[in-house]
């Protein structure tokens, strides 16, 4: 009888053992991926330009945005920090991007679902070039930007406003995708 004692107690141990060492890689697992995601936070908020992600419908195409927010912080921003006629990365840092869920017209124009890279060429009157280039996951934004990877280039008519707006945002409202900055609007048309 003690040794039949003895042996569950020796399975009941090893059981337990066995369970506990799954439950605490378990936890460890889970605290890792909890630290990542602080680490994460932590960097996007100790960023000059934030880093910005929106979700939102246009018609039945879900689209997503990620872009960097830069500020103006006293500065010039078209024609000084953002040139006329180069090519803009439409935000700060990384490449923006927008992912569409389905096919969509831009400016009237086709554009198949996917994620494209979202830029701009500013210029001092007139409308700006907006661009959607298949190398979306550009980690140096304009730097790395090649002009063989258009996969649409459309006019949009920029609007200037009287109050000045300190940060960039991008927004998914009528019309479309609408970009705002110092006194700028420019509304992208998606159908």
């Amino acid at each position: 009888m003690k040794k039949s004692n003895l042996f569950t107690l020796a399975v009941f141990s090893a059981t337990t053992m066995f369970f506990a060492a799954c439950g605490a890689e378990k936890s460890t697992e889970t605290t890792e991926t909890e630290e990542v995601t602080s680490e994460q936070k932590a960097e996007s908020e100790e960023r000059p330009s934030p880093l910005r992600t929106l979700d939102g419908n246009v018609g039945t195409a879900k689209l997503m945005v990620q872009y960097g927010a830069p500020s103006i912080k006293g500065r010039v921003v078209w024609g000084d920090l953002v040139p006329y006629n180069e090519v803009w990365r439409t935000g700060a840092n990384e490449a923006t991007y927008v992912d569409f869920s389905s096919d969509v017209n831009v400016e009237g124009k086709p554009l198949k679902a996917g994620k494209y890279s979202l830029f701009t060429i500013p210029k001092a009157t007139g409308a700006w070039t907006v661009i959607f280039n298949s190398e979306w996951n550009l980690e140096h934004g304009h730097f790395q930007y090649k002009e063989e990877n258009d996969v649409l280039r459309v006019e949009s008519t920029p609007q200037w406003v009287a109050e000045s707006q300190e940060q960039l945002t991008i927004a998914i409202e009528s019309p479309g995708i609408v970009v705002r900055w110092e006194k700028l609007m420019l509304p992208i048309t998606i159908q």
